[in-house]
């Protein structure tokens, strides 16, 4: 584990960065604040090592940070129709932050604009802990949550969630990161051949809020059951399609039997293979693994040229790519799918796994 100092917030708290490293070459950066990946260096074929995750190098960047690169987002990743739900008979409204309609991220105020704090840290792993209180981004409950970062010596990067309230509450975290296999600063994503384990998706509306329709992939652009290129049919004139600029969908993830990954099980978890990823060479692959039952494919279509990167890269549209793993978009407003609900004294243990 090394350690840096990396500055201080707006509010003058420390900010460090620490690096965790597998003996066959991944390494992962990750801060206390929010709990961001910074940079993850994977091997390549043929030797070294690459950083695949876009982001930037200046701590003050992360204040913003419009696109949530390397984001711990919490309670509740993605999107609530309406900004507001219902738990337990009682309503609850949440900060209309997407068309001022809808609530995204669980707000302005997310975890990861917040200093959390380490409370383990080994030379493979590190535990940020971070207490959310009641009513914090309107959602009821004092909940803790913890995200642990590890690296393994067969070049995984594993993320757990642990999270315990002291009320019925909204649980629902995620990675935010952008990937680019070919290196954050290599431009389009489009090569990126991309297959996923999932023969449906859950249909979203102009403003990419779910209504409970569940689509079948077959004969459509949003079929990843074989490897295809991100670029090949992103532009295809689709509904949904149109409505997000290209792939900005929850797919659900199929649990054959055959996708169980028992050496990734844990706290009772069952891990099943949702996706692969790699580039046109095959340098680099990614394998995504997780409990959970959606994956939320983003291609990065409203990066901005605005965005300026590490190393003074100019990030922009289709330059990174996300997986992110969760309960469906705006599910706690549909009882038909799974709910991202934990009662109060639950553990709620979660696992995503990128293995390179």
């Amino acid at each position: 584990m090394d350690k840096s100092f990396w500055g201080r917030t707006q509010d003058d708290d420390d900010v460090y960065r620490y690096t965790i490293k597998g003996k066959k070459g991944i390494a992962a950066v990750v801060t206390n604040y929010g709990a961001i990946l910074t940079e993850l260096y994977v091997p390549v074929q043929g030797g070294g090592t690459r950083d695949i995750a876009l982001g930037y190098r200046r701590l003050e960047d992360y204040f913003e940070n419009n696109p949530n690169f390397g984001a711990t987002i919490g309670r509740h990743a993605n999107r609530i129709g309406g900004a507001a739900f219902d738990l337990n008979g009682k309503h609850y409204e949440l900060a209309k932050n997407d068309n001022d309609k809808n609530n995204l991220h669980s707000g302005p105020d997310g975890y990861h604009k917040r200093v959390w704090e380490v409370t383990d840290e080994t030379d493979y792993s590190i535990t940020f802990h971070l207490d959310s209180p009641d009513m914090d981004q309107g959602y009821p409950g004092n909940l803790g949550i913890d995200v642990t970062y590890t690296v393994t010596d067969d070049n995984a990067l594993i993320i757990d969630y642990h999270g315990i309230s002291d009320a019925d509450t909204i649980f629902n975290p995620t990675n935010h990161s952008y990937f680019n296999l070919n290196g954050h600063d290599a431009g389009s994503i489009l090569d990126h051949i991309l297959s996923l384990e999932a023969d449906e998706f859950t249909y979203a509306d102009e403003y990419s809020i779910p209504d409970g329709t569940v689509r079948d992939v077959t004969g459509t652009p949003m079929d990843f059951r074989e490897p295809t290129a991100l670029g090949d049919r992103i532009d295809t004139d689709y509904d949904v399609l149109n409505f997000a600029g290209g792939y900005d969908h929850n797919y659900i993830l199929n649990r054959d039997d055959g996708l169980r990954t028992p050496s990734f099980d844990d706290n009772g978890l069952t891990l099943y293979h949702a996706a692969s990823v790699t580039t046109p060479s095959k340098d680099i692959t990614m394998e995504v693994y997780t409990d959970l039952p959606g994956i939320q494919l983003y291609a990065g279509n409203y990066i901005t040229s605005s965005e300026v990167g590490k190393d003074g890269k100019n990030y922009d549209k289709r330059y990174g790519f996300c997986l992110e793993t969760q309960y469906y978009p705006n599910a706690i407003n549909i009882p038909s799918f799974p709910q991202p609900v934990i009662k109060a004294g639950e553990d709620r243990f979660t696992r995503t796994v990128y293995k390179f």
